[in-house]
């Protein structure tokens, strides 16, 4: 056995039953401590995001902290992942991805809690947290060794996997086909817009997020919901088809190659938590910078980015595929994609996907540049950052002429073992992400006790 074929089987072995099982199982159990939080405060949660008082420690506003998380978590997968999900699983696929959403909500929910509740100060002064501190300062001292192989997993997923190569070949492709600009323009430009966005640090990144986030994921969203309207009496039918794969599989059809019930939820599980990142340990490191002093607060906020991530853009995408019969053309990954928003409305429904695309990839590369910065910060202290974002930039520059397929794997067994410590630290810091929750809702009833409460009339006392 060759190299690339041995840290395939390890990349298969990784992302296989036992890593979504501890994914999924961890979900379903914090689900079950917090008595199902993300259905009951859903809505709350939904409140919070613009109502949040940002009033704490932190750096940024939590609607910031919480582009930033999704900046990296809405990426390429949500348009060429769902697609090669169904490719392989099905339509049923679709609705394993929404039970990993769903319990995956509850995982989101006690990083972010976490994330706020066992943060810390730099050498500067900023704010530094995640799993890295979460694991040391929540577990103790003797755990620190599993802080520090979480931090390296996250430096070589920024470096090699999500944060740089397969974002950055994502743009150039997508600009030379569609636009025809050569990939070394695309690749200065690119180049250029990061290294100028980084160097200027969190707020730099936030501002961009914050900019940028909203209006991909408004864009997307409403391309394929107008998709969705075009095909509105197939609905029905195109539901009951992910629900039936779900659970008999499908049979082989046009260009598919027909699916199991097995491949159907593994492959919409695993594509699901790739997705939205629920329990890799990425996300808390942004909602440590949000500004407040209720770590349950920024908890809710962060949940509603699993909500957005995969219940809405990944479902559009998927529905997209069903609903113009892509799913079981000939087609695959971003072909099938841009082939089926190409369906209604030609090559302008393919401009907006290559837009779709780009934005996607290029927010990625962004947020998994902060997740590496503050992982190499934790250890190697502030004097890491300047080199850290030194090579970075270098990798993204040179992105575009790599196609090193080892590469690639190793950053997609690094970003699963990235999950096992953060995994550990949430399971054995889950009685403190319920009595954290207990006392933030006391809180609230207080609140809402004391305004609701009548005041007596100054007059009435003879005053």
């Amino acid at each position: 056995m060759d190299f690339y074929s041995l840290i395939q089987t390890i990349d298969t072995f990784i992302w296989g039953p036992p890593l979504i099982i501890l994914l999924v199982g961890t979900g379903i159990f914090l689900t079950c401590r917090l008595r199902l939080i993300q259905v009951f405060k859903l809505p709350l949660a939904m409140k919070l995001i613009l109502t949040a008082k940002n009033k704490g420690s932190g750096d940024i506003s939590s609607f910031k902290a919480l582009c930033l998380a999704m900046s990296a978590t809405i990426g390429t997968g949500n348009i060429v992942g769902v697609a090669t999900a169904i490719a392989v699983g099905g339509p049923g696929a679709i609705f394993w991805m929404w039970v990993s959403a769903f319990f995956g909500m509850a995982t989101k929910y006690a990083e972010g809690l976490l994330a706020i509740k066992f943060r810390s100060k730099d050498e500067i002064g900023q704010v530094a947290g995640g799993p890295m501190y979460y694991i040391e300062l929540g577990l103790g001292k003797k755990f620190r060794p599993l802080a520090i192989l979480f931090a390296v997993f996250t430096i070589l997923v920024a470096f090699f996997g999500i944060g740089t190569f397969a974002q950055v070949n994502a743009i150039v492709d997508s600009m030379k086909i569609s636009f025809g600009v050569p990939i070394y323009i695309t690749d200065i430009i690119l180049t250029l817009l990061v290294g100028i966005i980084i160097f200027g640090g969190l707020k730099s990144i936030a501002r961009a997020a914050t900019a940028i986030v909203p209006f991909m994921a408004v864009l997307y969203f409403v391309t394929c919901f107008s998709i969705l309207i075009l095909h509105i009496t197939e609905i029905p039918a195109a539901i009951m088809l992910i629900i039936d794969s779900a659970f008999n599989g499908h049979a082989a059809l046009g260009g598919f190659a027909g699916s199991t019930m097995m491949m159907a939820m593994q492959n919409g599980i695993a594509r699901g938590v790739f997705c939205n990142e629920s329990g890799l340990g990425s996300a808390p490191i942004a909602a440590a910078a949000a500004k407040t002093n209720w770590p349950a607060e920024q908890g809710l906020i962060s949940m509603t980015g699993t909500f957005i991530d995969t219940l809405f853009i990944c479902t559009m995408t998927g529905t997209t595929l069903i609903l113009t019969g892509e799913w079981a053309g000939t087609h695959a990954g971003a072909a099938m994609t841009n082939a089926a928003f190409s369906y209604d409305y030609g090559s302008i429904g393919g401009i907006i996907l290559t837009v779709s695309l780009i934005l996607f990839a290029f927010t990625t590369i962004l947020g998994w540049n902060y997740y590496g910065e503050r992982a190499c910060q934790y250890l190697f202290g502030i004097k890491g950052i300047v080199p850290y974002r030194i090579i970075f930039t270098i990798l993204v520059a040179s992105g575009a002429y790599l196609e090193l397929q080892s590469i690639w794997v190793l950053a997609d067994i690094v970003n699963g073992l990235m999950a096992i410590p953060n995994l550990i630290a949430l399971l054995g810091l889950s009685g403190v992400i319920v009595a954290e929750t207990r006392k933030y809702f006391e809180h609230l009833k207080t609140i809402n006790f004391n305004i609701k409460k009548p005041q007596r009339n100054i007059s009435s006392l003879g005053l």
